[in-house]
């Protein structure tokens, strides 16, 4: 390491003004180093050249404003309750700052304060501001020309932590240290794509001298973290792909025609253009690492059962694992059922198995009497061993780590790897999360499948939806009612799945069928719910989220979500595509009293569309892609400054460069004076499994 790169792995600590005590705050903020609090971007900026005046404010926008504090005051209220008030005044009117149960507050302010407030803009009787972000003006401070009269950086704060303190060390920093940022991107690719020099943009991200300047920083700076994630994942790809020899199958095999020869349907267009290409996989001598994700209902499990049959007829087992013990058996039924006619071999696996049981099928696969193994986690449990392991199946990936995908891969040599996902989400944004897979998708539902209609009402609609539901009953249809809990919340108002249960079965619905299934039942009391329902035995089948994956009941049209608020939008759709799988229309009922943005948000896109892709869209518009993601548990580093869904140009443009840089430079990562590759290697750990690991 150059010297210059040791001067910024220096501690923070010996910057002026931070020091010993300073440095354990700023640890909480994840800054150790100069290079960290360089790299500690603000998450939004004030135009405090131009605030705007008080009676100019807009009611429900978040404003800044700049004024004298002219009164305060501190009143008691019920209980202990507490609320501290500030007016605040510039020559255009007032506005007032209310603080509950900060009575502390009253210590900060002092009469004729010159004070910065951003919040979001009420009236009650008055203009008011609900605990806002402030800040007092000194202007006998050193840097006091950072803190206002400019575009002013607002950064994510600790409590022991203030803005003006974080943006003073910020500058400070910038001055000693920005010179000595070293620019380790190809000036090809920086003129190529229009980008400013890094040190440009890290001064800019900090304290710009115009929003158009601040953009360029963004581009800069979002781009670097693109292109270093695409280059991981390139080469964890590449690493897949070509260092590794996997296993040629044959596909013209006789298994393969008797198995097509019985499927009663025809496959979908779309089905068929996935099966090709993962048979194209499978005959190559190279692992097939692919992603198959499609709507909920649109016919992966089919797909997944061809390749299990190209496996099987050249010799080899392969193994699903699936995140429940329900869909594990489900798919054990549906498996077995197609393929043991055929002399196929089908065992299940799960932790719910008695000792004897698990015993002999663990005896069976490791002595390769058993052709396709379906269980749920205990697949990947140490004392499995398949003889001959040459397929692996995700079901759900999203259910799953990286690790565990890895674990069952390496109960095989080289085995080919297929991952299946119900939540879909459109190709740019794949591209990014599943970087190392080939990703195939299924975009129709197969014919004869109606849309289901789904229904957002309030708690005062009950009684007709009960109405509705009685007749829906008679006319032989069953119906899902899914509740957020198990046993009664301390919130009064969150009806349980157990008390509920008795309700329905006791008063509302007396004449009917119901059972009740939730995740803390037994594996036996679970396998026994389920089965009823799917007979036909229930009317009424009251549940939690545990029918949420893959449950399939042809004659269930009706689903009723209590407390819809309490659920998510990817786990609101998968819940909807439980119902609509058999001839008769379905529904979707969504009782819901919540009122916060999110939940509207959230229900309107769920009476708007039954389209996954679309869904998924509006989830990550909603939540954020870290959140959707789970991106700890997909093995992505936290992107600092990049969103991939509101920067998709830049994921686009940044991939493109990074696997035109891996194929002009393939050795790039053994050049000890590379600047990308030490780079990159900051970023991305290399274990002794290659970046990013395997």
């Amino acid at each position: 390491m150059n010297n210059t790169g040791h001067i910024l792995t220096q501690s923070a600590q010996y910057l002026k003004g931070v020091g010993p005590k300073r440095i354990k705050s700023l640890n909480k903020l994840n800054i150790f180093t100069i290079k960290d609090l360089l790299y500690y971007f603000p998450r939004r900026y004030e135009d405090r050249g131009n605030f705007k005046p008080i009676n100019k404010v807009e009611i429900g926008k978040f404003e800044t404003i700049r004024g004298k504090v002219l009164t305060m005051g501190l009143r008691r209220l019920k209980g202990k309750m507490t609320l501290f008030q500030l007016a605040v005044g510039d020559n255009t009117g007032i506005i007032y700052a209310v603080w509950f149960n900060q009575p502390y507050m009253k210590d900060v302010f002092k009469i004729q304060d010159e004070v910065i407030l951003y919040g979001k803009v009420d009236r009650y009787r008055t203009l008011q501001i609900n605990s806002p972000e402030y800040e007092i003006i000194r202007n006998d401070e050193e840097d006091s020309t950072i803190h206002t009269g400019r575009i002013v950086p607002i950064y994510p704060l600790t409590y022991d932590v203030s803005q003006r303190y974080l943006r003073t060390i910020a500058k400070r920093n910038l001055d000693s240290h920005l010179p000595e940022i070293e620019e380790f991107m190809e000036p090809d690719i920086i003129q190529g794509n229009s980008l400013i020099c890094l040190e440009e943009a890290l001064a800019a991200i900090h304290f710009p001298q115009s929003f158009a300047q601040l953009q360029k920083a963004k581009e800069r700076l979002i781009f670097n973290e693109f292109f270093l994630l695409q280059l991981a994942l390139g080469l964890k790809r590449r690493d897949i792909k070509e260092s590794a020899k996997g296993i040629k199958f044959n596909i013209s095999a006789g298994l393969l025609g008797r198995f097509k020869s019985r499927l009663p349907f025809t496959l979908t267009a779309s089905q068929q253009k996935v099966v090709a290409e993962i048979e194209a996989d499978m005959a190559s001598q190279k692992p097939m690492n692919r992603l198959l994700q499609g709507d909920v209902g649109s016919g992966k499990t089919i797909v997944s059962i061809w390749a299990m049959v190209i496996c099987v007829q050249n010799g080899f087992q392969a193994a699903l694992m699936a995140p429940t013990e329900i869909l594990a058996e489900q798919h054990h039924r549906t498996i077995k059922a197609m393929l043991e006619p055929l002399g196929v071999r089908v065992g299940v696996l799960t932790s719910g198995l008695k000792k004897k049981e698990k015993e002999a099928i663990l005896a069976a696969a490791e002595n390769h009497e058993i052709d396709i193994l379906i269980g749920t986690h205990a697949l990947i449990q140490d004392e499995m061993r398949c003889k001959k392991l040459g397929l692996v199946i995700i079901d759900e990936q999203h259910k799953f780590g990286v690790e565990q995908r890895i674990k069952l891969q390496k109960k095989g040599v080289m085995p080919d790897v297929l991952v299946m996902s119900a939540t879909p989400i459109p190709r740019t944004l794949a591209i990014t999360v599943y970087g190392d897979l080939d990703i195939s998708t299924i975009r129709e539902l197969p014919p004869g499948r109606t849309p289901v209609e789904t229904y957002w009402i309030s708690e005062k609609k009950r009684r007709d939806l009960y109405v509705f539901l009685k007749k829906k009953i008679t006319e032989k249809n069953q119906v899902y009612v899914v509740y957020p809990l198990i046993e009664q919340s301390k919130l009064k108002d969150l009806k349980a799945a157990t008390i509920m249960f008795e309700h329905f079965r006791d008063e509302i619905f007396p004449e009917c069928r119901v059972g009740l299934l939730h995740g803390r039942m037994k594996d036996a009391e679970k396998k026994a719910v389920m089965e009823a329902f799917k007979q036909g035995q229930l009317d009424i089948l009251v549940a939690t989220t545990v029918i949420e994956v893959g449950i399939d009941v042809a004659n269930a049209a009706i689903m009723l979500i209590e407390h819809a608020e309490r659920f998510g939008l990817s786990q609101l759709h998968q819940l909807r595509g439980r119902v609509g799988r058999g001839k008769k229309q379905a529904y979707c009922v969504l009782l819901s009293q919540g009122t916060s943005e999110d939940t509207l948000k959230r229900l309107r896109a769920m009476t708007s569309t039954t389209d996954g892709f679309k869904i998924a869209e509006y989830d990550l518009l909603i939540r954020g892609p870290g959140e959707f993601f789970g991106t700890r548990q997909h093995g992505m580093p936290e992107l600092k400054i990049g969103n991939i869904i509101t920067d998709r140009e830049l994921l686009v443009l940044s991939r493109k460069e990074a696997f035109q840089y891996l194929e002009n430079s393939p050795d790039f990562l053994t050049d000890k004076e590379n600047k990308i590759a030490r780079e990159l290697k900051e970023k991305f750990p290399v274990s002794g499994e290659g970046v990013m690991g395997r």
